[in-house]
């Protein structure tokens, strides 16, 4: 069966291809053999740059512009002529090299040049730089940018419905109220916190040869700092230096970086597990879109499907995170194959979370606030109003609080009236009574407002 975006396996190269199309770029195949070009010119250039490595002239600018052209119109062509070499070589790391001989052939100058292509390398040497630009690539210029429109969002929301008065629930039951602006403000102040421990989290690179000792780098040119060149080459490419390793890179690292989309993957999941109860609550509605069908044969329905979406999506990007995060880092020996074929999923596993970003905005951008749903449910449950009640009465003296509203409220429908009639009975002033009888249902936030306010003046969007 021919391959299409019916016939693929997976949701993300299948359904879902168009929505997830920017990172094929960095986290395909083609992106990893891109990658691994990249590494073995910048190596070769740095070789040529080193004055104690004559047998590599300096590449004249001709040279120099033949290999960045060679980089920067990579092309998927060339790639699928790297997949043919490894037909033949059983090997991917190597296919890229006999690529670059090939290449280099037919320059004069840097034909000379196409015995230090790959000099002193490990595949893993290659690999993990490769790795470490597709996947900060990734980050920085996909993930991240959706990440933070995901946040400008649920402020943007949370702006809108600053003021509007909202019963909380906890344990599922009625509690002092809150408001739903304050409820989104928390789950923005979570996501930026998270989304900065992504921003942060340092991407290191290994360049130390077969088991990072520069064992074949010394036997060739001991006279050498290879440890000095190292460095400054895993650093021209942007990406922070290793100094000490197996054969591979730990990947602890990744594992940090990993971790931390979990935990904002995590805390979105929470919000967006929260949104749909407050949609069934009828606290939000959704807009209706021309042309949509809610339900085969319920002709009324409007689904929440795109938290339902998200929802599912983040829990299979953080399946597949959690798995990569514990299983990098660990590592017979001085290496085993095991992490290679595990990277490959590094794809799907930000695929399904960068979707589940995109699903949740668009859920987001259909919500509209029901504020006479909010104060309906406000009015119904006077009994919240037990807790201030009881934490006045305690400030003024008055024994057993606690126990006296307990007896009144638990398991009862109290009104406004019965409240009423209760704080009239309390051994008050006539002033203290007049300001308890003044509290509502819908009064009775806090300082939620307040809060609200204050992190949105703080958690501007960026860019």
């Amino acid at each position: 069966m021919e391959l299409s975006a019916l016939t693929a396996l997976s949701p993300l190269d299948g359904r879902y291809h168009e929505k997830v199309a920017l990172l094929r770029e960095h986290l395909s195949e083609f992106g990893l053999i891109k990658a691994r070009v990249r590494v073995e010119i910048h190596w070769l250039k740095k070789l040529s740059s080193l004055e104690s490595v004559p047998e590599v002239d300096l590449f004249d600018s001709d040279s120099v512009a033949f290999l960045n052209k060679l980089e920067s119109e990579f092309s998927v062509k060339d790639a699928q002529e790297i997949k043919e070499i490894e037909r033949r070589t059983n090997h991917d790391v190597k296919a890229v090299e006999y690529f670059l001989r090939q290449r280099l052939s037919s320059h004069a100058r840097l034909s000379r040049a196409c015995e230090f292509i790959h000099f002193a390398c490990t595949s893993e040497d290659i690999n993990n730089l490769a790795y470490a630009l597709m996947i900060k690539g990734a980050r920085d210029e996909v993930l991240v940018p959706v990440m933070v429109s995901l946040i400008g969002d649920i402020k943007s929301l949370a702006a809108l419905c600053s003021q509007y008065p909202m019963l909380a629930r906890t344990h599922g039951q009625s509690a002092s109220p809150t408001t739903m602006g304050k409820e989104l403000v928390n789950v923005a102040f979570r996501l930026e916190r998270q989304l900065n421990c992504c921003e942060q989290s340092v991407i290191l690179g290994k360049f130390n040869g077969a088991v990072g000792n520069y064992n074949a780098h010394l036997a060739a040119y001991p006279e050498l700092d290879w440890e000095e060149i190292s460095k400054d080459f895993v650093s021209s490419l942007g990406i922070e230096w290793n100094p000490l390793t197996t054969q591979i890179e730990p990947h602890d690292c990744l594992a940090e970086l990993f971790q931390a989309a979990m935990r904002f993957n995590t805390v979105l999941l929470d919000f967006c597990r929260d949104t749909w109860t407050y949609v069934s609550l009828g606290y939000f509605r959704q807009k209706v879109v021309a042309g949509e069908v809610g339900s085969s044969t319920m002709p009324h329905k409007v689904n929440p499907i795109d938290f339902e979406n998200a929802e599912g999506n983040l829990g299979v990007g953080n399946a597949l995170l959690d798995h990569l995060a514990q299983k990098l880092p660990i590592s017979r020996m001085q290496r085993d194959l095991s992490d290679s074929t595990a990277l490959r999923t590094v794809g799907m596993s930000l695929g399904h979370s960068l979707l589940a970003y995109q699903s949740c905005r668009k859920g987001i951008s259909k919500l509209e606030i029901v504020p006479a749903r909010l104060k309906e449910d406000l009015d119904k449950s006077w009994e919240v109003i037990a807790e201030a009640l009881q934490t006045i009465m305690r400030r003024h003296g008055i024994e057993e609080p606690y126990e006296k509203l307990k007896e009144f409220t638990r398991g009862k429908s109290i009104g406004q009236e019965d409240l009423k009639h209760f704080i009239e009975k309390l051994p008050l002033s006539e002033k203290e009574k007049s300001r308890v009888l003044a509290l509502t249902p819908q009064t009775y936030t806090g300082n939620a407002r307040e809060q609200a306010q204050k992190y949105l003046d703080v958690l501007k969007p960026k860019g």
